[in-house]
């Protein structure tokens, strides 16, 4: 082919505002390479007449047709429909947007035909009435229903196990979890320490612990996620990465496996306990039966309603029972408290507290101390609530995790200060060792206080200690099928999870009955559970994010881990001092 002359020019047909045709000469602008095609570079005309873009002619590209006619405009329609201005939501949600989209793409752009997935679906519209935090509660539900198991991704195990099986949770899950588990029969006792602790001490030694154990809450979920992206979702699994497998196995398993079953073993002791009082108290010297339910049977039923609500999954799937656990647990706090202040105090009520020695004085305020620290436990839950959780570096586990802690902790600081100030005042030391607030308003307003009001706050007891059982044995749920998934490398089938969590269940029943004297080492207990909720989270932060030395973050941590450790020796040779010097009634297999 001939190269074109430059001297050449084309012409182009404009569509002027009149509808007509004009002609304008454009300017020939040769390539680089001097050969090949010429690129004409449109002159604006002045008048009515609209400026075109520079765009590259080919030999073989047609002129436009004559009789084609384009409306002025003032953008082309492709810019309104660019991917910038697509990703509006409210672009997506216009019906009008999408129907001009299609008609303005229709002749240009190619049908591709792809295959539905989750991820192309049309966004839910804002007219939706159905929640969003609603919404993933159905999926674990129908799941356990049809006894069947999401597929589990080969190369990680962790989507077998209940905690990390499903990550769908959010604040709202966290919320009901952590204020299920926050809240419960601990919170009884707590008048009982400031019998012994008195108004002053009480109150500041409460105070004082409950904002500790706030701030290693928070240091617990902001090292859910570690820098490299690993998620710690168990605290056992934190407690390796700190400090290695020895120190787990000797300073680690005993108390977070204790906090798991061993807290099971007193849900089941109080839950079968209140339901034989309620029957009690419905029935009266009315009951026709002449031999009713022993203390073992109730233990037996409690315990069988328990396992039957242990079939759920995964932690995710007990989000609804939690939220059912964390209402009645407000419920029967706030119902104690407020019949005991409306009711007045109890005549000959006292409130100072006589000891024989300063020995026995000072051992005494460590036992309270320790009855408050086990009032606050829950600690071993917190990253299990945070690993069900979706994470991402943009959206990070812990923002959520921390708004949700948050709302619950405000609620258990509204049910605890009352209920122990306000029973306190009530009762002052007349209220009952053992079981606390539970015995006392049976036994000083059983006549004065409606027959419903008792049986409603025996009933939420009953059902807060049910929901309750669920999220502390979901931790032994999910170590005993870590042991079988890592030794046969597959998922457990439905017909093992249930014969395990059957067996977890009256394993806890048995010993319930075999030690039924357990709720009265209250202070004990909180002595081998001081470690988890205050000392070890401020080590482990210094062990894995290493703050700068002498900083504030390193004096804080080093501090009270030092105090929470020395704490933990007092409480325990306290608690052991208070079992000698008062005596427990150790009653084997007579519940």
């Amino acid at each position: 082919m001939a190269p074109t002359p430059p001297a050449a020019v084309s012409s182009l047909p404009i569509a002027s505002r009149g509808g007509g045709k004009a002609e304008i000469n454009s300017v020939p602008i040769p390539p680089k390479g001097g050969k090949g095609e010429i690129y004409s570079a449109p002159i604006t005309p002045r008048g009515d007449l609209m400026s075109l873009p520079i765009t590259p002619r080919s030999s073989a590209m047609a002129p436009t047709p004559p009789a084609m006619k384009t409306p002025p405009v003032t953008a082309p329609p492709s810019q309104f429909h660019s991917p910038s201005l697509s990703r509006s939501p409210l672009l997506l949600e216009s019906p009008n947007h999408q129907q001009a989209s299609t008609k303005s793409t229709k002749n240009h752009t190619p049908t591709v035909k792809t295959p539905r997935s989750r991820s192309s679906l049309t966004p839910r519209s804002r007219l939706s009435l159905t929640p969003s935090f609603i919404t993933p509660l159905g999926s674990p539900v129908r799941k356990m229903i049809r006894m069947t198991k999401l597929e589990p991704q080969p190369e990680d195990p962790d989507n077998w196990l209940p905690i990390t099986e499903s990550r769908n949770g959010n604040a709202y899950y966290a919320a009901f979890h952590t204020l299920c588990s926050g809240i419960g029969i601990q919170a009884l006792v707590l008048p009982v320490a400031l019998t012994i602790l008195g108004w002053n001490w009480g109150i500041i030694s409460l105070t004082a612990i409950f904002f500790w154990q706030l701030y290693t809450l928070w240091l617990l979920v902001h090292l859910h996620e570690s820098a490299d992206g690993t998620r710690y979702s168990r605290y056992l699994d934190l407690f390796t990465a700190a400090f290695g497998e020895k120190a787990t196995k000797y300073l680690g398993t005993a108390p977070i496996m204790y906090l798991s079953a061993g807290t099971c073993v007193a849900l089941i002791i109080i839950g079968g306990s209140t339901m034989k009082l309620i029957h009690e108290t419905i029935c009266g010297g009315t009951c026709s039966n002449p031999n009713p339910l022993t203390s073992a049977e109730w233990y037996l039923v409690f315990t069988c309603i328990a396992v039957m609500f242990s079939q759920l999954p995964n932690l995710n799937s007990i989000a609804g029972v939690s939220l059912v656990g964390a209402v009645t647990a407000v419920g029967y706090c706030t119902i104690m408290w407020a019949v005991s202040i409306a009711k007045g105090r109890v005549p000959g009520v006292t409130y100072v507290h006589l000891t024989n020695s300063d020995f026995s004085s000072v051992f005494g305020a460590l036992n309270a101390i320790g009855i408050i620290v086990f009032a606050f436990r829950g600690h071993n839950l917190l990253l299990e609530i945070q690993g069900t959780m979706p994470s991402s570096e943009k959206y990070p586990s812990k923002v959520p995790m921390w708004r949700g802690v948050k709302i619950a902790y405000l609620m258990v600081a509204s049910c605890l200060f009352p209920l122990a100030i306000g029973g306190y005042w009530a009762y002052g030391h007349m209220i009952p060792k053992n079981g606390g607030m539970l015995a006392a308003l049976f036994a000083f307003h059983s006549k004065d206080t409606s027959k419903a009001i008792l049986v409603i706050t025996g009933l939420f007891i009953v059902i807060n200690a049910v929901c309750s059982f669920q999220i502390y044995g979901m931790p032994t749920f999910d170590d005993m099928e870590q042991k079988y998934t890592k030794k046969f490398n597959k998922a457990c089938s439905w017909k093992i999870r249930v014969f395990s969590r059957l067996f977890f269940g009256f394993l806890n029943y048995f010993i319930a009955v075999a030690l039924p004297f357990l709720g009265s080492l209250a202070g004990l207990i909180g002595g081998l559970a001081l470690p988890v909720t205050l000392a070890y989270p401020c080590f482990m932060w210094i062990s894995i994010k290493k703050p700068k030395r002498r900083s504030a973050m390193w004096y804080t941590n080093w501090g009270l881990g030092l105090l929470g450790i020395a704490l933990t020796c007092l409480i325990i040779a306290a608690g052991l001092y208070s079992v000698i010097e008062t005596g427990v009634k150790v009653k084997f297999f007579k519940p």
